[in-house]
């Protein structure tokens, strides 16, 4: 592997390939060391010695270990040269959001198994609204929920929906499927001929794609409506 090595001075006079912003771009973060990472909390160096230079200087001090840096206090982290007290800062925020993400419990995505599943989830945005809002449920293969993303919001009657966008947005996320919904806020659960037109074009569409439109829901204040459960796909 080739070594990196870094000149004095700040990051914008590195060589292209030495700089860890544009390491990480080209190669991805794994690829960092820690002074790397470092680094690119710190900005920049000083006359003497790069950010990096200085990075290696910091992780020194506590015999490169993570977690004894993040129990140091500003006051102990400018006591390096070229350390002041908003990069300290820094990287002391970056050391308690590490030790936050470790304490974090990963987020359980909700798998949508039939309607009431997605009615539930569209639910809390479509309710007691006065106006039209489009929604879609982006999934991922196992019908775990990728993203739920407002696609278009209207007035008391209708909304309008661009499906090229919507399938540009399922792309973007990779979803493997995808349910549409809306609301009807007159309480009115039977489908237009446009919600029908529209749900038979992002069908096709999604077949063309392979990325399938498993249902379509109506939301009203108390209830729902499904093109699934209809047989209407």
């Amino acid at each position: 592997m080739k070594e990196f090595v870094v000149s004095p001075g700040g990051v914008k006079s590195w060589a292209s390939e030495d700089r860890p912003r544009e390491k990480m771009l080209s190669l991805g973060k794994a690829v960092l060391t820690d002074a790397e990472l470092l680094a690119i909390l710190i900005g920049s160096g000083t006359v003497e010695e790069s950010a990096v230079d200085l990075a290696r200087k910091v992780l020194s001090g506590v015999n490169n270990n993570l977690g004894e840096l993040g129990r140091k206090s500003v006051h102990d982290l400018t006591k390096h040269k070229g350390i002041g007290e908003a990069r300290a800062i820094c990287i002391l925020a970056a050391m308690e959001l590490a030790k936050r993400r470790q304490q974090s419990e990963p987020i359980q995505k909700k798998k949508i198994t039939c309607s009431r599943d997605a009615y539930e989830l569209v639910y809390p945005k479509l309710a007691d609204l006065s106006h039209e809002e489009f929604w879609i449920l982006l999934l991922s293969r196992s019908n775990k929920v990728i993203e739920l993303k407002m696609i278009s919001k209207g007035g008391i009657t209708g909304t309008v929906v661009d499906v090229r966008l919507i399938f540009a947005e399922a792309l973007a996320q990779k979803a493997c499927a995808m349910i549409l919904s809306h609301n009807h806020p007159s309480g009115n659960l039977k489908p237009s001929e446009s919600d029908i037109r529209l749900t038979k074009k992002m069908c096709e569409a999604g077949k063309i794609l392979d990325i399938p439109v498993l249902d379509h829901i109506i939301a009203t204040d108390s209830a729902y409506f499904s093109f699934a459960d209809e047989s209407m796909l």
